[in-house]
Protein backbone atom coordinates (compact mmCIF):
# COMPACT_ATOMS: atom_id res chain seq x y z
CA UNK A 1 0.00 0.00 0.00
CA UNK A 2 1.57 3.43 -0.92
CA UNK A 3 2.53 5.34 1.41
CA UNK A 4 0.81 8.82 2.30
CA UNK A 5 0.58 11.10 4.84
CA UNK A 6 -2.18 9.89 7.73
CA UNK A 7 -4.33 12.97 7.25
CA UNK A 8 -5.34 12.42 3.36
CA UNK A 9 -4.57 8.56 3.50
CA UNK A 10 -8.62 8.11 4.63
CA UNK A 11 -9.43 10.70 1.68
CA UNK A 12 -7.44 9.52 -0.71
CA UNK A 13 -9.45 5.88 -0.17
CA UNK A 14 -12.14 7.24 -0.90
CA UNK A 15 -11.38 9.33 -3.64
CA UNK A 16 -9.73 6.30 -5.75
CA UNK A 17 -13.02 4.30 -4.78
CA UNK A 18 -15.21 6.62 -7.38
CA UNK A 19 -11.73 7.09 -9.52
CA UNK A 20 -10.68 4.08 -10.75
CA UNK A 21 -13.94 2.31 -10.69
CA UNK A 22 -12.38 -0.66 -9.81
CA UNK A 23 -14.73 -3.70 -7.64
CA UNK A 24 -14.01 -3.73 -3.87
CA UNK A 25 -11.66 -7.05 -3.23
CA UNK A 26 -14.40 -8.50 -0.96
CA UNK A 27 -17.22 -7.77 -3.75
CA UNK A 28 -18.40 -5.27 -1.88
CA UNK A 29 -18.43 -2.44 0.99
CA UNK A 30 -21.79 -3.97 2.70
CA UNK A 31 -21.05 -5.62 5.79
CA UNK A 32 -23.95 -7.80 5.37
CA UNK A 33 -23.19 -8.78 1.78
CA UNK A 34 -19.00 -9.45 3.22
CA UNK A 35 -20.84 -11.48 6.38
CA UNK A 36 -22.73 -13.67 3.60
CA UNK A 37 -19.90 -14.62 1.33
CA UNK A 38 -17.18 -14.82 4.41
CA UNK A 39 -20.00 -17.86 5.24
CA UNK A 40 -20.22 -18.96 1.88
CA UNK A 41 -16.31 -19.46 1.19
CA UNK A 42 -16.18 -21.24 4.29
CA UNK A 43 -19.59 -23.62 3.54
CA UNK A 44 -17.18 -26.69 3.24
CA UNK A 45 -15.59 -25.74 6.65
CA UNK A 46 -18.84 -24.54 8.62
CA UNK A 47 -17.91 -25.39 12.46
CA UNK A 48 -14.59 -23.46 11.50
CA UNK A 49 -16.77 -20.22 10.33
CA UNK A 50 -19.10 -20.97 13.73
CA UNK A 51 -16.19 -21.19 15.91
CA UNK A 52 -15.07 -17.42 15.02
CA UNK A 53 -18.48 -15.99 14.22
CA UNK A 54 -20.94 -17.55 16.95
CA UNK A 55 -22.28 -16.54 20.20
CA UNK A 56 -22.93 -17.87 22.91
CA UNK A 57 -26.13 -19.51 23.82
CA UNK A 58 -29.15 -17.85 22.01
CA UNK A 59 -27.16 -14.93 20.55
CA UNK A 60 -28.78 -12.90 23.03
CA UNK A 61 -25.86 -10.69 23.95
CA UNK A 62 -24.44 -10.47 20.36
CA UNK A 63 -28.09 -8.76 19.48
CA UNK A 64 -27.75 -6.58 22.60
CA UNK A 65 -24.60 -5.44 20.93
CA UNK A 66 -26.28 -4.07 17.97
CA UNK A 67 -29.43 -2.79 19.94
CA UNK A 68 -27.37 -0.79 21.86
CA UNK A 69 -25.52 1.21 18.87
CA UNK A 70 -28.55 1.09 16.99
CA UNK A 71 -30.59 3.00 20.11
CA UNK A 72 -28.39 5.81 20.18
CA UNK A 73 -28.32 8.22 17.13
CA UNK A 74 -26.31 10.43 16.17
CA UNK A 75 -27.28 14.14 15.86
CA UNK A 76 -25.02 16.33 13.77
CA UNK A 77 -23.76 20.09 14.07
CA UNK A 78 -24.02 21.47 10.77
CA UNK A 79 -21.88 24.80 9.50
CA UNK A 80 -18.67 23.42 11.00
CA UNK A 81 -15.20 24.01 9.00
CA UNK A 82 -14.49 20.62 8.61
CA UNK A 83 -12.63 20.46 5.46
CA UNK A 84 -9.38 19.53 7.39
CA UNK A 85 -10.12 16.22 9.51
CA UNK A 86 -7.54 14.49 11.67
CA UNK A 87 -8.54 10.76 13.26
CA UNK A 88 -4.78 10.83 14.79
CA UNK A 89 -4.64 9.78 18.45
CA UNK A 90 -2.12 9.43 21.41
CA UNK A 91 -2.59 6.47 23.76
CA UNK A 92 -0.17 6.02 26.75
CA UNK A 93 2.07 8.38 25.04
CA UNK A 94 2.00 6.79 21.44
CA UNK A 95 0.80 8.23 18.80
CA UNK A 96 -1.93 6.41 16.43
CA UNK A 97 -3.13 7.07 13.16
CA UNK A 98 -6.03 6.48 14.10
CA UNK A 99 -8.14 4.86 17.24
CA UNK A 100 -9.05 2.01 15.51
CA UNK A 101 -7.14 -1.12 16.95
CA UNK A 102 -7.71 -4.84 15.36
CA UNK A 103 -8.84 -7.29 18.58
CA UNK A 104 -7.28 -10.21 19.36
CA UNK A 105 -8.70 -13.30 18.02
CA UNK A 106 -7.02 -16.82 18.33
CA UNK A 107 -7.08 -19.71 15.94
CA UNK A 108 -7.11 -17.37 12.72
CA UNK A 109 -5.72 -20.12 11.00
CA UNK A 110 -8.64 -22.15 10.63
CA UNK A 111 -10.16 -19.50 8.78
CA UNK A 112 -7.52 -18.95 6.01
CA UNK A 113 -3.94 -20.85 5.24
CA UNK A 114 -2.16 -17.23 6.32
CA UNK A 115 -4.30 -17.19 9.41
CA UNK A 116 -2.72 -13.87 11.96
CA UNK A 117 0.20 -13.02 9.84
CA UNK A 118 -2.17 -12.49 6.97
CA UNK A 119 -3.95 -9.82 9.71
CA UNK A 120 -0.89 -8.70 11.26
CA UNK A 121 0.88 -7.40 7.57
CA UNK A 122 -2.96 -5.51 7.20
CA UNK A 123 -2.95 -3.73 10.34
CA UNK A 124 0.72 -2.58 9.71
CA UNK A 125 0.11 -2.05 5.70
CA UNK A 126 -2.85 0.04 7.02
CA UNK A 127 -1.13 1.59 10.04
CA UNK A 128 -3.88 0.14 12.80
CA UNK A 129 -2.11 -1.27 15.61
CA UNK A 130 -2.13 -5.05 16.16
CA UNK A 131 -3.06 -6.83 19.29
CA UNK A 132 -2.29 -10.79 19.13
CA UNK A 133 -4.52 -13.37 20.61
CA UNK A 134 -2.61 -16.04 23.18
CA UNK A 135 -4.60 -18.16 20.94
CA UNK A 136 -3.09 -17.56 18.34
CA UNK A 137 -2.21 -20.21 15.20
CA UNK A 138 1.36 -18.38 14.81
CA UNK A 139 4.51 -18.05 17.06
CA UNK A 140 4.73 -14.26 19.12
CA UNK A 141 8.22 -14.51 16.81
CA UNK A 142 6.53 -14.81 13.46
CA UNK A 143 3.97 -12.37 13.99
CA UNK A 144 6.01 -9.68 15.33
CA UNK A 145 8.30 -10.38 12.54
CA UNK A 146 4.90 -10.37 9.72
CA UNK A 147 3.89 -7.00 11.81
CA UNK A 148 7.11 -5.65 10.71
CA UNK A 149 9.64 -2.61 12.49
CA UNK A 150 6.88 -0.32 12.53
CA UNK A 151 4.04 -1.95 13.02
CA UNK A 152 2.67 -1.03 16.87
CA UNK A 153 1.64 -3.85 18.48
CA UNK A 154 -0.15 -5.05 22.24
CA UNK A 155 -0.36 -8.58 23.56
CA UNK A 156 -3.15 -10.64 24.63
CA UNK A 157 -2.68 -13.04 27.69
CA UNK A 158 -4.76 -15.76 28.84
CA UNK A 159 -2.99 -16.27 32.03
CA UNK A 160 -0.90 -19.17 32.42
CA UNK A 161 -1.60 -21.01 35.61
CA UNK A 162 2.12 -21.53 36.50
CA UNK A 163 4.49 -18.77 36.75
CA UNK A 164 7.40 -19.77 34.66
CA UNK A 165 5.24 -20.43 31.78
CA UNK A 166 3.46 -16.59 32.98
CA UNK A 167 6.83 -15.18 32.95
CA UNK A 168 8.66 -16.47 30.03
CA UNK A 169 5.20 -15.71 27.46
CA UNK A 170 5.59 -11.83 28.86
CA UNK A 171 9.22 -12.00 28.36
CA UNK A 172 9.12 -13.35 24.53
CA UNK A 173 6.60 -10.52 24.21
CA UNK A 174 8.49 -7.71 25.60
CA UNK A 175 11.19 -8.92 23.72
CA UNK A 176 9.33 -9.13 19.84
CA UNK A 177 8.18 -5.34 19.96
CA UNK A 178 4.68 -5.59 21.86
CA UNK A 179 4.40 -2.67 23.79
CA UNK A 180 1.60 -2.98 26.26
CA UNK A 181 -0.45 -6.18 27.54
CA UNK A 182 -4.23 -6.92 27.39
CA UNK A 183 -5.70 -9.42 30.35
CA UNK A 184 -8.42 -11.18 29.28
CA UNK A 185 -10.37 -11.09 32.42
CA UNK A 186 -14.14 -12.79 30.96
CA UNK A 187 -12.90 -16.03 29.92
CA UNK A 188 -11.31 -18.02 32.46
CA UNK A 189 -13.78 -20.82 31.65
CA UNK A 190 -15.17 -21.37 27.94
CA UNK A 191 -18.15 -19.88 27.54
CA UNK A 192 -22.14 -22.26 26.62
CA UNK A 193 -21.61 -22.11 22.87
CA UNK A 194 -24.23 -24.45 20.96
CA UNK A 195 -22.99 -24.70 17.62
CA UNK A 196 -19.56 -25.61 19.07
CA UNK A 197 -21.01 -27.84 20.94
CA UNK A 198 -23.23 -29.48 18.37
CA UNK A 199 -20.34 -30.70 16.81
CA UNK A 200 -17.68 -30.80 19.62
CA UNK A 201 -15.63 -28.62 17.25
CA UNK A 202 -12.08 -26.83 18.69
CA UNK A 203 -9.04 -26.02 17.08
CA UNK A 204 -7.55 -25.95 20.29
CA UNK A 205 -7.20 -29.79 21.46
CA UNK A 206 -5.82 -30.45 17.92
CA UNK A 207 -2.58 -28.29 18.01
CA UNK A 208 -4.39 -24.95 16.41
CA UNK A 209 -4.10 -22.15 18.23
CA UNK A 210 -1.58 -23.58 20.27
CA UNK A 211 1.50 -21.96 18.75
CA UNK A 212 2.41 -19.64 21.45
CA UNK A 213 3.00 -22.92 23.89
CA UNK A 214 4.89 -25.13 21.00
CA UNK A 215 7.21 -22.25 20.46
CA UNK A 216 7.67 -21.58 24.39
CA UNK A 217 10.96 -22.63 25.52
CA UNK A 218 9.31 -22.97 29.40
CA UNK A 219 6.36 -25.15 28.00
CA UNK A 220 8.11 -27.83 25.52
CA UNK A 221 11.22 -28.34 28.17
CA UNK A 222 8.43 -30.21 30.17
CA UNK A 223 8.16 -32.60 27.45
CA UNK A 224 12.10 -32.99 26.38
CA UNK A 225 11.05 -30.91 23.16
CA UNK A 226 12.72 -27.92 21.25
CA UNK A 227 10.12 -24.88 21.01
CA UNK A 228 9.22 -24.68 17.24
CA UNK A 229 7.49 -21.99 14.88
CA UNK A 230 4.99 -23.90 13.00
CA UNK A 231 2.41 -23.45 10.35
CA UNK A 232 -0.69 -25.62 11.28
CA UNK A 233 -2.43 -27.53 7.85
CA UNK A 234 -5.14 -25.41 6.37
CA UNK A 235 -8.01 -26.34 6.03
CA UNK A 236 -8.17 -27.33 9.28
CA UNK A 237 -9.84 -30.61 9.89
CA UNK A 238 -10.30 -32.26 13.07
CA UNK A 239 -11.65 -35.62 12.29
CA UNK A 240 -8.74 -36.23 10.41
CA UNK A 241 -5.94 -35.70 13.05
CA UNK A 242 -8.45 -37.51 16.00
CA UNK A 243 -8.28 -40.50 13.45
CA UNK A 244 -4.16 -40.48 12.86
CA UNK A 245 -3.45 -39.95 16.18
CA UNK A 246 -6.31 -42.44 17.84
CA UNK A 247 -6.37 -44.42 15.08
CA UNK A 248 -3.92 -44.55 12.62
CA UNK A 249 -0.93 -44.39 14.85
CA UNK A 250 0.52 -40.94 13.37
CA UNK A 251 3.10 -39.78 16.18
CA UNK A 252 3.14 -36.05 14.66
CA UNK A 253 -0.57 -36.13 15.35
CA UNK A 254 -0.41 -37.95 18.86
CA UNK A 255 2.40 -35.53 19.83
CA UNK A 256 0.34 -32.49 18.73
CA UNK A 257 -2.80 -33.59 21.06
CA UNK A 258 -0.97 -34.51 23.71
CA UNK A 259 1.07 -30.84 23.86
CA UNK A 260 -2.33 -29.21 23.48
CA UNK A 261 -3.81 -31.06 25.96
CA UNK A 262 -1.03 -29.89 28.43
CA UNK A 263 -1.13 -26.45 27.14
CA UNK A 264 -4.51 -25.85 27.32
CA UNK A 265 -4.69 -27.56 30.84
CA UNK A 266 -2.34 -24.44 32.31
CA UNK A 267 -4.09 -21.87 30.21
CA UNK A 268 -7.37 -22.11 30.40
CA UNK A 269 -7.67 -24.72 33.44
CA UNK A 270 -11.07 -23.27 34.61
CA UNK A 271 -8.87 -21.70 37.41
CA UNK A 272 -9.85 -18.09 38.38
CA UNK A 273 -8.09 -15.08 39.11
CA UNK A 274 -8.42 -12.24 41.65
CA UNK A 275 -7.87 -8.71 41.80
CA UNK A 276 -4.58 -9.82 44.08
CA UNK A 277 -3.18 -11.73 41.27
CA UNK A 278 -2.88 -8.64 39.22
CA UNK A 279 0.19 -7.77 41.58
CA UNK A 280 2.20 -10.81 39.69
CA UNK A 281 1.61 -9.19 36.44
CA UNK A 282 2.93 -5.84 37.44
CA UNK A 283 5.80 -7.22 39.05
CA UNK A 284 6.96 -8.69 35.31
CA UNK A 285 5.69 -6.61 32.87
CA UNK A 286 6.83 -3.57 32.37
CA UNK A 287 4.66 -1.30 30.42
CA UNK A 288 1.37 -0.78 30.13
CA UNK A 289 -1.48 -3.75 31.73
CA UNK A 290 -5.29 -3.09 30.26
CA UNK A 291 -8.05 -5.22 31.42
CA UNK A 292 -10.61 -6.51 28.70
CA UNK A 293 -14.13 -7.80 29.85
CA UNK A 294 -15.12 -4.57 31.91
CA UNK A 295 -18.34 -4.04 32.02
CA UNK A 296 -19.57 -3.13 35.79
CA UNK A 297 -18.31 0.90 36.94
CA UNK A 298 -17.28 -0.99 40.77
CA UNK A 299 -15.03 -3.12 38.65
CA UNK A 300 -13.55 -0.35 36.39
CA UNK A 301 -13.46 1.88 39.73
CA UNK A 302 -11.60 -1.34 41.43
CA UNK A 303 -9.00 -1.41 38.49
CA UNK A 304 -8.57 2.40 39.15
CA UNK A 305 -7.85 1.58 42.50
CA UNK A 306 -5.10 -1.16 41.77
CA UNK A 307 -3.31 1.51 39.84
CA UNK A 308 -3.88 -0.61 36.19
CA UNK A 309 -3.33 2.04 33.45
CA UNK A 310 -6.58 1.13 31.23
CA UNK A 311 -9.66 -1.19 30.42
CA UNK A 312 -11.55 -2.38 27.65
CA UNK A 313 -15.56 -2.51 28.06
CA UNK A 314 -16.44 -5.83 26.43
CA UNK A 315 -18.35 -8.77 26.97
CA UNK A 316 -16.23 -10.67 24.39
CA UNK A 317 -18.66 -10.00 21.32
CA UNK A 318 -21.47 -12.26 22.90
CA UNK A 319 -19.01 -15.04 23.09
CA UNK A 320 -18.87 -15.83 26.60
CA UNK A 321 -22.26 -15.09 28.85
CA UNK A 322 -25.83 -15.37 27.24
CA UNK A 323 -28.18 -12.32 28.48
CA UNK A 324 -25.29 -10.16 29.43
CA UNK A 325 -25.67 -6.19 28.97
CA UNK A 326 -24.83 -4.47 25.66
CA UNK A 327 -21.42 -3.60 25.51
CA UNK A 328 -22.29 0.48 24.58
CA UNK A 329 -25.26 0.13 26.96
CA UNK A 330 -22.39 -1.23 29.76
CA UNK A 331 -19.81 1.86 28.60
CA UNK A 332 -22.61 4.38 29.50
CA UNK A 333 -23.15 3.55 32.81
CA UNK A 334 -19.05 3.07 33.48
CA UNK A 335 -18.47 6.56 31.90
CA UNK A 336 -20.77 8.30 34.62
CA UNK A 337 -18.45 7.28 37.09
CA UNK A 338 -17.25 10.21 38.71
CA UNK A 339 -13.94 7.80 39.91
CA UNK A 340 -13.61 6.96 36.10
CA UNK A 341 -14.25 10.42 34.58
CA UNK A 342 -11.54 12.24 36.51
CA UNK A 343 -9.10 9.52 36.50
CA UNK A 344 -9.43 9.80 32.43
CA UNK A 345 -9.62 13.50 32.58
CA UNK A 346 -6.25 13.45 34.71
CA UNK A 347 -4.56 11.22 32.16
CA UNK A 348 -4.32 7.82 34.62
CA UNK A 349 -6.89 6.02 32.98
CA UNK A 350 -7.06 5.02 29.52
CA UNK A 351 -11.12 3.20 28.53
CA UNK A 352 -11.59 1.32 25.22
CA UNK A 353 -14.36 -0.20 23.98
CA UNK A 354 -15.30 -3.60 22.53
CA UNK A 355 -18.27 -5.64 20.78
CA UNK A 356 -20.53 -4.97 18.09
CA UNK A 357 -18.47 -2.39 16.28
CA UNK A 358 -19.11 -2.55 12.29
CA UNK A 359 -19.02 0.98 11.01
CA UNK A 360 -17.44 4.49 11.14
CA UNK A 361 -20.57 5.69 12.97
CA UNK A 362 -20.05 3.09 15.89
CA UNK A 363 -16.76 4.03 16.42
CA UNK A 364 -18.08 7.56 16.77
CA UNK A 365 -20.89 6.60 19.05
CA UNK A 366 -18.41 4.34 20.71
CA UNK A 367 -16.24 7.44 21.52
CA UNK A 368 -18.52 10.16 22.32
CA UNK A 369 -20.10 7.79 24.83
CA UNK A 370 -16.47 8.39 26.35
CA UNK A 371 -14.00 5.47 24.73
CA UNK A 372 -10.76 6.33 23.47
CA UNK A 373 -10.50 3.48 21.33
CA UNK A 374 -12.46 0.69 19.51
CA UNK A 375 -11.80 -2.92 18.68
CA UNK A 376 -12.77 -4.11 15.63
CA UNK A 377 -12.88 -8.21 15.26
CA UNK A 378 -15.94 -10.03 13.11
CA UNK A 379 -15.82 -7.64 10.38
CA UNK A 380 -11.78 -8.13 9.73
CA UNK A 381 -12.20 -11.51 9.96
CA UNK A 382 -14.58 -11.66 7.49
CA UNK A 383 -12.39 -10.14 5.02
CA UNK A 384 -9.61 -12.73 6.21
CA UNK A 385 -11.79 -15.48 5.33
CA UNK A 386 -12.52 -14.54 1.83
CA UNK A 387 -9.64 -12.67 0.88
CA UNK A 388 -6.75 -12.79 3.28
CA UNK A 389 -4.32 -9.89 4.00
CA UNK A 390 -6.10 -7.92 0.94
CA UNK A 391 -9.58 -8.51 2.89
CA UNK A 392 -8.75 -7.47 6.28
CA UNK A 393 -6.90 -4.30 4.47
CA UNK A 394 -10.18 -3.48 3.37
CA UNK A 395 -11.92 -3.83 6.26
CA UNK A 396 -9.75 -1.62 8.10
CA UNK A 397 -9.59 0.61 5.54
CA UNK A 398 -13.49 1.54 5.30
CA UNK A 399 -13.94 2.00 8.52
CA UNK A 400 -11.53 4.49 8.99
CA UNK A 401 -12.33 5.89 6.10
CA UNK A 402 -16.01 5.76 7.25
CA UNK A 403 -15.03 7.24 10.19
CA UNK A 404 -13.02 9.73 9.16
CA UNK A 405 -15.84 11.28 6.41
CA UNK A 406 -18.63 10.88 9.45
CA UNK A 407 -17.07 12.42 12.07
CA UNK A 408 -16.78 15.59 9.47
CA UNK A 409 -20.58 15.35 8.66
CA UNK A 410 -21.16 15.48 12.60
CA UNK A 411 -19.51 18.68 12.93
CA UNK A 412 -15.93 18.03 14.50
CA UNK A 413 -12.14 17.94 12.52
CA UNK A 414 -10.36 16.06 15.86
CA UNK A 415 -11.37 12.79 16.42
CA UNK A 416 -10.30 13.59 20.42
CA UNK A 417 -13.17 16.41 20.37
CA UNK A 418 -15.37 13.11 20.13
CA UNK A 419 -14.46 11.51 23.02
CA UNK A 420 -17.05 12.17 26.08
CA UNK A 421 -19.50 14.52 24.25
CA UNK A 422 -22.06 12.49 24.52
CA UNK A 423 -24.87 15.16 25.22
CA UNK A 424 -24.13 17.13 22.63
CA UNK A 425 -23.44 14.17 20.24
CA UNK A 426 -25.98 11.99 20.80
CA UNK A 427 -29.34 10.90 21.58
CA UNK A 428 -30.95 8.01 22.80
CA UNK A 429 -34.09 6.44 21.12
CA UNK A 430 -35.68 3.48 22.41
CA UNK A 431 -37.88 2.38 19.89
Amino acid sequence: MTSVPESSRWRKYFKDIYEQAKPPVLGSFALKEIEDKAREVMKDHLPAYMFVFGSAGTGSTDAANRRALDRWKIVPAVLKDCTNRSVETTIFGAKFNAPVFVAPVGAQGALHPDGEIATAKAAAACGIPYIMSSGSSRSIEDIARANGPNGQRWYQLYWPHTEDLAISILKRAKAAGFTALVITLDAMVLGWRPHDLDTAYTPFIYGVGTQVGFSDPVFMKRFGYEPVHETPVFPFEPEKIRDAAMNGGDANAQKAMKLAKAWLADTSSGSFRSWDDLQFIKDHWDGPIILKGILRASDAEKAIDMGIHGFIVSNHGGRQIDGAIGALDALSKIMRSPKVLEAQRNGNLTVLFDSGIRTGSDVIKAMAMGAQGVLIARPYLYGLAIAGQAGVEQILMQTVTDMHATMGLCGYNDVNDLIGKRDELLERVDD
